[in-house]
């Protein structure tokens, strides 16, 4: 038994929204993506298995895709569309992030498609939303950072005239789908006690804005515009560097300096037993970590005696004794050395070998897995599917086509069967 097991989901997303799907899929829930005859133009997207550019073998497209069926259909022929309706009459949710308007010009809108299904849930995970002045604006990733205030918080301080920048790895499109995925377990929860579905009308620009953390309540509240500063959280003001150099050419992040007594305290000591405290057991350090006095070229001095203490001294032998000490730094990772990370591997069991067998029998790839781990309903991820690879199988057993209308669809170009 999985956390979702029973749900039916059909999908009609791209890259802003096909993450909902993956994590519904993973969860157990039989999730069907709806997809162009050729394929979505996201198996497109390198890098390839191989290096050798296929619709089936886009790393990007596994990554984002696991646990779903193919289903292609041609969504501009009055068949197709009366196909997919069918479908959704059995659907408990329909996910889909196309333009404001698209799936009502089809028949496919929200206030149709409940006429025959009072239990579906649909979220539609748009740019700017269903209403408003922007909702017709054209947006991606990086729109959905910049116009959502993430990218003004991101870049560096120690870089005269540096530029905002963005995080990298589609990390919009992921925060979008993970606010839109939280709404439709919601309305899913909601469903459960009412019985009836309702429509979340989910935008990537407001789900962006949401998590700028405190730059919003600054300026309401204080008047005061934060500022973009390295390795750190923006702010209001400035706050020590954290980014220290060590003695193999790491790098870790250090704050919390004067936190409290006790951990002031250790953290000297252990400074003092290499002869590296200098003259960090003054009083006056000891008053700023009981927060009697702050002194900024006193607290200034105390980081540089830190900075100094750990370029002596390598990124694991800092971090493990740091964290002894209740201090909570961190080691600044590669993504690839968190493959090797035994807590990672093996006690935590965050990567997952998932076979591949249109490669092969004994044929395995490693993911990234499960962001939470559920102790009596574990993950289902599977691999993403192949171009069509579940249509014929969808409309023989759920839809109850015959051999023959299957072979007539098939014929007039209105699906593709792998």
């Amino acid at each position: 038994m999985t956390a979702l097991n029973g749900l039916l989901v059909v999908e009609l997303c791209g890259e802003r929204g096909q993450y909902m799907g993956k994590l519904m899929g993973d969860m157990g829930a039989r999730v069907v993506k709806l997809e162009p005859l050729q394929g979505s133009p996201e198996r497109n997207i390198g890098p390839f298995k191989d290096d050798k550019p296929d619709p089936n073998s886009s790393l990007y497209f596994w990554a984002r895709n696991t646990s779903k069926e193919s289903l292609t259909v041609d969504l501009e022929s009055p068949q197709g569309i009366a196909l997919v309706k069918k479908l959704l009459k059995k659907a408990d949710v329909f996910l889909e992030d196309r333009k404001p308007g698209f799936l009502e010009s089809l028949g496919l809108g929200y206030e149709v498609l409940k006429k025959t299904n009072k239990k579906l849930v649909m979220t539609s995970l748009t740019a700017f939303g269903q209403d408003g002045p922007y909702r017709d604006y054209k947006s991606n990733d990086l729109v959905a950072l910049a116009m959502g205030g993430i990218m003004h918080s991101c870049g560096y301080d120690d870089v005269p005239d540096s530029p905002p920048i963005r995080p990298s790895g589609g990390h919009g499109d992921f925060i979008s789908a993970h606010y839109g995925l939280i709404g439709t377990m919601s309305a899913l929860f909601y469903r459960d006690f009412t019985g009836v579905g309702q429509y979340l009308d989910v935008s990537a620009h407001e789900a962006c804005s949401s998590t700028t953390e405190a730059s919003i309540p600054t300026y309401l509240f204080l008047n005061k515009e934060v500022f973009r500063q390295t390795g750190r959280h923006q702010g209001a003001t400035p706050t020590p560097k954290t980014l220290c150099k060590t003695l193999d050419g790491k790098y870790i992040i250090v704050f919390q300096l004067f936190n409290n007594l006790n951990s002031w305290l250790s953290l000297v000591k252990w400074m003092s037993e290499k002869g590296m405290a200098e003259d960090l057991e003054d009083e006056k350090y000891k008053d700023m970590a009981r927060h009697i006095t702050s002194n900024t070229k006193d607290s200034d001095h105390a980081f540089e005696v830190v900075r100094n203490f750990i370029l002596n001294h390598t990124a694991d032998e800092i971090y493990r004794g740091a964290q002894g000490l209740k201090y909570p730094w961190g080691i600044v990772r590669s993504p690839e050395e968190n493959l090797d990370d035994p807590h990672f591997l093996d006690d935590r069991e965050m990567f997952e070998d998932i076979p591949h067998t249109e490669f092969g029998n004994e044929v395995t790839y490693r993911y990234a897995g499960r962001p939470y781990r559920f102790k009596g309903t574990p993950w289902n991820a599977f691999r993403s599917p192949l171009v069509g690879e579940h249509t014929a199988y969808i409309l023989k057993q759920d839809l109850e086509y015959s051999e023959q209308e299957i072979k007539n669809l098939r014929l007039t170009g209105i699906i593709s069967t792998k």
